[in-house]
């Protein structure tokens, strides 16, 4: 269950980056392309062609990205086993 939830939110937070890197990159090409903006073409062209794809790479890869380290976190130490968690306080300390 954690490696989908993990999943469904690389999936969202790289669909999002993706998009804003896909607008860059649109932007980016429409400079150095020329692209004409005659009645709004290149605008088109970033939101319509670049926008999408760069959502979808990034979705693909945030959720594998996520998937990824949902599965290996028994191999990353996040917590030191048999340490008391922070701000409390073992039974022999009372």
């Amino acid at each position: 269950m954690k490696v989908a939830l993990l999943a469904i939110l690389g999936l969202f937070l790289g669909a999002l980056g993706g998009a804003a890197l896909g607008i860059a990159a649109g932007l980016a090409w429409v400079e150095i392309a020329q692209t004409t903006s005659f009645e709004g073409y290149s605008g088109t062209l970033v939101f319509l062609t670049f926008m999408p794809l760069g959502a979808a790479i990034g979705g693909i890869g945030g959720a594998l990205l996520f998937a990824l380290l949902a599965i290996r976190d028994d191999a990353i130490p996040i917590e030191r086993q048999g340490e008391p968690a922070r701000g409390q306080r073992l039974a022999r300390d009372r």
